[in-house]
């Protein structure tokens, strides 16, 4: 691989100002950062920027729930996200806001640019209207079937399942997420990007190499049902910057968040002295590679859009956007319910150490777009064997002798030239890796030239050796061997260790630990004590992840264990007392959910088929909010079968299911423990 210098600006996609980091974010963060970590120490001059996504409806009713203003609402989640971001090591060299001066300069821009070259056009639209909050609804609060496939529960502009786009108005079943409601059309005023003027050059853009195969595969596909016109344009109320010349008109979240990525630029410029129009203007593609981090659900909007707007208002193109797949754990989707929708903040509370996940996200990682699995039981076993077991291993047992029998000295002598020269040789093919951001690989290769390390120190026994007088300078050869080989190691493993890292590098009291430095044998070099690097995963310590992050059903029915107790007649005001000649009346039994579908005409109603062991019924539960029906079949819940049935306005409903919580999305099903069987009595 060459070593010629380069100059890199590198992002990642801007998290949403509107919640907090959860381990699925963190995917991506994790490994930008490895690759950014990894191409500054090949020492090319590398920027990574990023940002929060501070613009749209939902930052507005966020703000409006609780109370403060957008731009308060904004700042408090960006300090959150800062915060989870430097604790799990990862380090931009700038991270702003698109709602900045920056922004809104290019924003207006690229818009007034691509105006001028006749690429915008504006006509009116039959647009959805929220009845109850006299809102028009941006595309992220419209849930509705799929116009092509027939997915249920997809935004109003992209569907996750068949990746198809469409106009909002052309969701089957639409509801308004924010109240419920199924809205209605009124016709409004918008201003339309006009990709298909840029279908040629994204043609050859495309397949120029910028892009995975399978990515640009699938943008063939999109070119062949023909592109649209882009909705670049939401009515006010809206929080965003405001079009020019179009009063109550405001650009869509869409298409300034990925100016974003010029504007936390610009900013760093303004920091640093750097020259902007050497990374963004037109025929810089010679000076500057320029690579965008994404997940593979955000595809269409930087490789068809983006590129499109750039070119139409004379900035260069990306070199490269790099997609990746989406998170699962334990082979599922995240889930509150399982505990296993882990906000970042509670992994550091239980786990303390970001490292473990850094190690076992880039373990998982390569170039594809290919979802990625948290096992966390193999999670523990391979950051315990990998990491504690092999890696620092090697330095626990070498450096004893060298501290305590050779006043911290190692031996002048090379030894064992041949082993060393593996492991310098071992770093063209793992940068290589590292580069194709196939780190998955580029550990696998690591942790092979750990078992030889481990071998060598196994075979030759120092501590064996220690007991005679007349192997001194043998154990000290050996153990210096074993850490000139630890050292090879940390210089391979520090895009994705760099606390690791830090603390060996203070430890061998070497200057770095760049890529090069791996040439530079440690001959005579004193080193300092050597302190525990890293503990070993504990198993309880990741059950109480999981039990935190479980929605605690409890909590939400019963009253706060401080709280003063009510008199009883004020309790029976709200409620009459029953007996318990009442209670037993209940016949709660195990019911398999069977089938599960939306009722069009209901906000909050779904559709169950309840199979109980010997007959089936039909079930009607508000958890519309809360569950997807493919997420329901085959699940075991728990429903009052004695209910007398009840007629509703769709059809009659044949008991109910139990479930508690404070509303919204947040309703759980009461689930019976494992071993159940349809029709089983609860006691």
């Amino acid at each position: 691989m060459s070593t010629t210098a380069r100059r890199l600006l590198v992002t990642s996609a801007l998290p949403y100002a509107n919640g907090p980091i959860h381990l699925g974010h963190l995917v991506e963060y994790i490994q930008t950062d490895i690759w950014v970590r990894f191409q500054k120490s090949r020492g090319h001059e590398c920027h990574y920027v990023c940002a929060d996504d501070a613009h749209g409806t939902a930052i507005m009713l966020k703000a409006e729930q609780n109370g403060v203003t957008p731009e308060e609402q904004i700042a408090t989640v960006k300090a959150d996200h800062q915060r989870d971001f430097a604790d799990f090591l990862i380090t931009f060299d700038n991270y702003h806001s698109t709602h900045s001066p920056e922004n809104r300069e290019f924003s207006e821009t690229i818009y007034l640019r691509n105006r001028e070259g006749g690429h915008i056009a504006t006509r009116p639209v039959r647009q959805l209207f929220d009845p109850e909050k006299s809102l028009f609804l941006a595309d992220r609060f419209i849930k509705g079937d799929c116009p092509k496939c027939n997915a249920k529960d997809q935004y109003g502009d992209s569907c996750e399942v068949c990746g198809a786009t469409y106009a909002p108005t052309e969701l089957k079943n639409p509801y308004s997420t924010i109240s419920g409601a199924t809205p209605v059309e009124k016709e409004s005023l918008h201003y339309f990007f006009k990709l298909p003027d840029f279908e040629a050059m994204l043609k050859e853009w495309t397949r120029a190499g910028g892009l995975q195969t399978e990515v640009a595969n699938k943008l063939a596909e999109w070119f062949e049902s023909g592109l649209n016109d882009w909705d670049i344009s939401r009515d006010a109320p809206y929080f965003g910057f405001e079009i020019p010349d179009a009063p109550g008109k405001y650009f869509y979240v869409w298409l300034d968040a990925p100016i974003g990525y010029m504007a936390s630029f610009k900013n760093l410029c303004g920091k640093q002295g750097l020259n902007f129009d050497d990374y963004w203007a037109p025929g810089a593609e010679s000076k500057t590679e320029v690579y965008h981090f994404i997940g593979k659900d955000i595809v269409y909007f930087h490789a068809l859009f983006w590129p499109a707007m750039l070119h139409g208002a004379n900035f260069r193109k990306p070199s490269g956007v790099f997609a990746h797949g989406f998170l699962t754990v334990n082979g599922h989707k995240m889930s509150k319910s399982r505990g296993t929708f882990i906000k970042g903040r509670t992994y550091l509370d239980h786990l303390q150490n970001p490292e473990y996940l850094r190690y076992y996200f880039a373990s998982k990682l390569s170039g594809s777009v290919e979802d990625i699995d948290l096992n966390l039981e193999d999670f523990t076993l391979k950051v315990n064997s990998d990491l504690v077991g092999k890696v620092v291993n090697i330095a626990s047992r070498c450096a004893g002798f060298i501290n305590k029998q050779f006043d911290s000295t190692l031996s002048a002598q090379c030894v064992e030239e041949e082993l060393l020269a593996e492991f310098i040789a071992s770093g063209d093919g793992i940068a290589e890796h590292y580069e194709a951001r196939d780190f998955g690989r580029a550990i696998r290769e690591i942790m092979a030239l750990a078992d030889k390390a481990n071998q060598y120190i196994d075979e030759k026994k120092p501590w064996a050796l220690a007991k005679d007088p007349a192997n001194r300078e043998e154990v000290q050869a050996v153990c210096s061997v074993g850490l000139n080989l630890y050292r090879q190691l940390i210089v391979y493993l520090a895009p994705i260790l760099p606390g690791i890292a830090e603390s060996s590098r203070a430890f061998l009291d070497l200057a770095s630990l760049n890529w090069e430095s791996r040439y530079n044998l440690m001959l005579g070099h004193r080193i300092n004590a050597f302190t525990p690097l890293m503990t070993r995963v504990e198993k309880d310590k990741v059950q109480a992840m999981v039990d935190a992050s479980k929605e605690n059903l409890t909590a939400t029915v019963a009253a706060p264990a401080k709280a003063e107790a009510k008199p009883a007649a004020e309790i029976e005001a709200l409620a009459p007392t029953i007996t318990i000649d009442d209670f037993v009346k209940v016949d709660l039994r195990v019911a398999k959910i069977v089938n599960a579908e939306h009722i069009p005409e209901a906000a909050k109603l779904l559709k169950l088929t309840l199979d109980l062991g010997n007959e089936q019924r039909t079930v009607f539960a508000g958890i519309k909010s809360a569950y997807k029906p493919e997420d329901l079949i085959g699940r075991l819940t728990v429903m009052v079968a004695n209910l007398a049935p009840r007629k509703m306005k769709f059809v009659m409903s044949e008991g109910m299911v139990l479930a508690a919580g404070p509303g919204g999305g947040d309703i759980f099903l009461l689930t019976p423990d494992d071993g159940a069987t349809p029709g089983m009595k609860v006691k």
